[in-house]
């Protein structure tokens, strides 16, 4: 049943990616095609008038043009711009490489080059992604530790805690604030702020010393931040700025804490979208559910009906649990089954309880409290499973 149901919401995601795709390249293919047609019809008209005012052939200034972007690839531009291969310009693409941004303004052209940067971007991107898992760990700690402070003094001008932080063991509230987590929505909202704060300083920088418009660095940010990492627009690719290396530590400062946070916000959006995906599938599920049973009760009027049919499955959005046997089949269809049926069907339930009393027994595993499991932060692989386990096992009690 479990595995089903992981097949369910993986087939179900695959296919709502690929219906955003869609949407994404129709509203993209709308709203750029004309420009991109405008664009291309004023080239061919000035490469016609060029030509004809030098008297030369089409033949031999596209032949030029080739070789012009062709060294373009290289690092060459019309106008001065740093060496690309200098210490400085060699750590700013290492930067992109292990961040994962790859802006392609600058890319090894020997086969020594193309073959350490394999090898290198193998490690260091491994590592990188390492460092960013843990940091999300440790800001999510701080989130909670914050929330968790907030909710304390909370309780306590409410009259439910006392002011010198003894709590007792008959109220309720107190009670449940030992197993208090934050929620899901509240820490995706802080991170939205804080990746929203980043970006708005980075771009009060960017504007004046590159020379872009507000809006051109705000959307350079995300493409960075994201590790999207376009190309079109590059910070810090002048000869000279004005407080050069203050500038570039700056953006480097920036970049840094820029993808620190929205990879941690994805992390966390991507818990709000799993938490979707299983409320629609219980949705679907319900519904499926109903039909049977009412097909089932219509087919089977001599049957004898139980006080409670149970259903076929139970999905829980903040677990993701599927409860299933092998004859739930046959008891949503009303009839009385038989005592192998029965202890075919709890079989399961049985071995668990087993484990679980022997585990009791010899005093492991740390069982999650029944809060941990409201918060929506259960599940998940890699840097989702790191965050997961931070937020289950943070407890007011520091």
């Amino acid at each position: 049943g479990r595995l089903n149901a992981d097949n369910a919401r993986f087939l179900l995601l695959a296919v709502l990616i690929v219906l955003y795709m869609l949407c994404g390249a129709a509203v993209f293919s709308a709203i750029e095609l004309p420009t991109e047609r405008e664009a291309k019809e004023r080239w061919e008209a000035r490469l016609e008038n060029f030509t004809r005012r030098h008297n030369l052939s089409r033949a031999e200034l596209r032949h030029f043009l080739r070789e012009y972007e062709e060294a373009s690839v290289a690092g060459i531009r019309v106008d001065d711009i740093r060496p690309r291969w200098d210490f400085t310009g060699a750590f700013y693409f290492v930067g992109t490489v292990v961040s994962t941004i790859g802006f392609g303004m600058t890319t090894p052209a020997t086969v020594g080059g193309k073959i350490f940067l394999i090898f290198y971007g193998l490690i260091g991107c491994a590592g990188t992604i390492l460092f960013f898992n843990l940091f999300l760990e440790r800001l999510i700690t701080v989130i909670a530790y914050v929330m968790k402070s907030c909710h304390e003094r909370q309780l306590r001008r409410k009259g439910v805690l006392p002011h010198n932080g003894r709590r007792g063991s008959g109220t309720s509230e107190v009670d449940s604030l030992a197993g208090w987590k934050p929620s899901v929505y509240y820490v995706m909202l802080i991170l939205c702020v804080a990746s929203l704060i980043i970006s708005c300083c980075a771009s009060a920088m960017y504007t004046p010393i590159e020379g872009w418009s507000y809006f051109d660095s705000l959307y350079f940010c995300f493409v960075a931040f994201s590790t999207i990492g376009f190309g079109d627009l590059v910070s810090s690719q002048n000869i000279k700025y004005e407080s050069q290396g203050l500038y570039r530590f700056g953006n480097f400062v920036f970049i840094l804490m820029g993808v620190c946070c929205i990879y941690s916000l994805f992390n966390v959006i991507s818990i709000v979208i799993k938490q979707s995906i299983n409320w629609i599938l219980k949705k679907l599920d319900c519904r499926c559910c109903h039909r049977c049973q009412r097909k089932l009760f219509h087919s089977r009027r001599n049957v004898v009906m139980p006080g409670n049919v149970r259903s076929r499955r139970n999905i829980s959005i903040e677990t993701d649990v599927v409860n299933e046997s092998d004859t739930d089949g046959r008891r949503l269809s009303g009839e009385m089954i038989s005592m192998k049926d029965f202890l075919a069907s709890n079989k399961v339930s049985l071995a668990i309880m087993q484990k679980q009393l022997s585990e009791t027994a010899n005093g492991y595993p740390r069982q999650m409290s029944s809060n941990s499991k409201q918060n929506g932060f259960s599940g998940g692989v890699g840097a989702l499973a790191i965050m997961n386990n931070r937020l289950a096992e943070t407890s007011v009690d520091r």
